[in-house]
């Protein structure tokens, strides 16, 4: 039995589209399979908690059909049950989609690897008991996410776009105390990134390096800039060119302490507020690679 969790609204609708593509698949494989569909997040949760609890022994795996919010959500279920999952980029960001590997539009070949071959393990953040799949951040971007948050219009990455527009006349560096497996750092930071994946935000590179299969965090601490400065090198971080500039620190640990007057997000979803304290579990999850 497979299990295809669907937000029908993640993407403007393109949830919904994908998540009959993907029950189509399924159909015509002649595999059994069960649809699970909301609006409302925590409506979601409750019926695939519900529905795991009675059926996890015969589960071969879960689709989440959605963005980073849905594939986050399913996370804090199907890891403690040991189930596999698979993420199916219907989202604005699909960030954990693009640290696993695939590719984003098309979702068959990825559709057949799930159903064809075993999952692998892949390693997962735990930050204070809620898992996270790419990025725990601090800093400007949890800033402009509490921002864009608040704001109704525009959609899609122009409200992020916008939101730092707003954000960062007023933004100033925070000090930060970061314990790392070997050594502790006492510094002012703008950004700070802790990567199991390589990139939020819809593609941006924050922490190039990262894998999800070597039990490690990078780290990517961003200590003060000017304001001018910054938005000459942000664009970089699509290509990950951002991490050569010399303000820019990258350390590998798999523990990582936080401690600031600032509020915390991981896959885009709010932590809150610091001090935090993530660790990177090796193989804590079962997914498929390309």
């Amino acid at each position: 039995m497979w299990v295809i969790v669907i937000n029908p609204v993640s993407g403007s609708g393109r949830g919904a589209v994908l998540g009959a593509e993907v029950a189509r698949f399924f159909s015509e494989k002649e595999l059994q399979f069960q649809v699970i569909t909301a609006t409302s997040a925590a409506k979601l949760q409750d019926t695939l908690t519900d529905f795991l609890d009675k059926t996890e022994n015969s589960l071969q795996g879960v689709i989440a059909v959605g963005g980073d919010g849905l594939a986050h959500l399913v996370l804090q279920i199907a890891v403690p049950r040991k189930i596999p999952f698979a993420v199916i980029p219907a989202g604005t960001g699909n960030d954990l989609v693009r640290a696993l590997g695939w590719d984003l539009k098309n979702i068959q070949i990825q559709l057949n690897k799930v159903v064809s071959t075993a999952p692998q393990p892949v390693d997962l953040g735990l930050v204070d008991s809620e898992w996270f799949g790419a990025v725990l951040s601090t800093g400007f971007d949890a800033v402009v996410n509490e921002k864009a948050n608040t704001m109704k219009w525009p959609k899609g990455p122009m409200k992020y776009n916008l939101a730092i527009a707003m954000e960062l006349p007023k933004f100033k560096p925070l000090k930060y105390r970061i314990e790392l497996d070997t050594q502790v750092i006492e510094t002012e930071a703008m950004l700070i990134a802790i990567g199991n994946g390589n990139s939020y935000g819809g593609g941006m590179k924050v922490c190039p390096d990262a894998l999800m299969s070597d039990g490690l965090f990078d780290v990517m601490v961003l200590r003060p800039v000017s304001k001018l400065e910054f938005i000459r090198v942000f664009p970089k971080v699509f290509s990950g060119r951002h991490i050569s500039h010399k303000q820019v620190d990258i350390y590998r640990s798999s523990r990582v302490s936080l401690l600031a007057q600032a509020v915390a997000y991981a896959d885009g979803e709010r932590i809150g507020g610091l001090p935090v304290r993530a660790e990177c579990i090796a193989g804590a999850g079962l997914s498929w690679y390309p």
